[in-house]
């Protein structure tokens, strides 16, 4: 715990990206194991990984922290949940390249649902960054003419717009710690796929990719990032993150061979290139803002 928090914030942003960047490859690496037993074993497992830290962290003041959580923190567990479980439908269902570019798409929703909910203002470049955006994710989904990897695309969805309602809770309640949230979010998870299970058994090597995905993929990333965030620039969390949808399909293609359509390749360099429109934009202001 001590090492974790001696190491630099952004480098602790950047393992937690490349952690997280395993997502796909692990998902398609499950040999019978269903989506929904996927979602049960990869959440349990994550659950029990950040309740783990979070006893570690608080010993006699856990039960403490999820008291201190509120109806805000636990809101917003249950939003991150939506977006987990879109996380895996997306991965089962299209490629990793799809889902992580589309992921990518977070710092635009955060624009987006600020101007509405936190009456923050659109800057042209914004709105350029949002048009082109849509215009790489209209490429994807578009070419996806068959039911299921359209569904996926859809789905992949949720991860960027949960993420963004889950930054708007915590701006709007900046009490609000995280780290039990996301212990809510995999509980809930765990709930959801249990019930749609037919049965939860599946074979040791399943199981034992469902560990490496709760503990390794999202367990150690999302505590790498919410540690590391907390000592590094927003904008330059965005940008480090960005690394996630870079490594992601590379990964796949190098271990299970998955290559992305040309459509999916054009669509995701429109998108990553609208958000580095968008991180530009935000260096530009907090440059103004220090210098006056």
């Amino acid at each position: 715990m001590n090492l974790i928090i001696k190491l630099p914030g952004p480098l602790l942003v950047f393992l937690g990206a490349c952690c997280l960047s395993f997502g796909g490859l692990i998902v398609k690496s499950f040999e019978g194991a269903t989506l929904w037993q996927i979602l049960f074993w990869r959440s349990l497992f994550f659950s029990l990984t950040v309740l783990t830290f979070l006893i570690i962290s608080y010993k006699k003041k856990t039960l403490k922290v999820f008291k201190d959580l509120g109806i805000p923190g636990f809101f917003g567990g249950i939003i991150l949940s939506f977006g987990f479980c879109g996380y895996v439908f997306a991965m089962y269902n299209t490629t990793v390249a799809n889902t992580n570019f589309i992921i990518s798409l977070q710092i635009l929703f955060l624009a987006i649902f600020g101007y509405f909910f936190l009456k923050e203002k659109i800057s042209a470049i914004t709105l350029t960054s949002i048009i082109l955006a849509m215009t790489g994710v209209l490429l994807m989904v578009g070419n996806s003419l068959t039911p299921g990897e359209l569904s996926g695309n859809l789905a992949a969805f949720t991860m960027p717009i949960t993420f963004a309602v889950l930054i708007i809770i915590v701006r709007k309640f900046p009490t609000v710690d995280m780290v039990p949230a996301q212990f809510v979010a995999g509980v809930c998870c765990c709930f959801i796929g249990y019930f749609l299970s037919t049965k939860i058994m599946i074979s040791p090597h399943d199981i034992f990719l469902g560990f490496v995905a709760g503990f390794f993929q999202i367990g150690l990333g999302f505590i790498f990032i919410t540690t590391g965030a907390r000592t590094t620039s927003s904008a330059m969390v965005g940008i480090i993150m960005l690394s996630e949808s870079v490594l992601g399909p590379i990964w796949a293609y190098l271990f299970v061979s998955e290559r992305p359509s040309m459509f999916g390749l054009i669509g995701g360099a429109i998108i990553i290139f609208a958000v580095l429109i968008q991180f530009y934009s935000l260096f530009n202001n907090k440059k103004k803002i220090v210098s006056h």
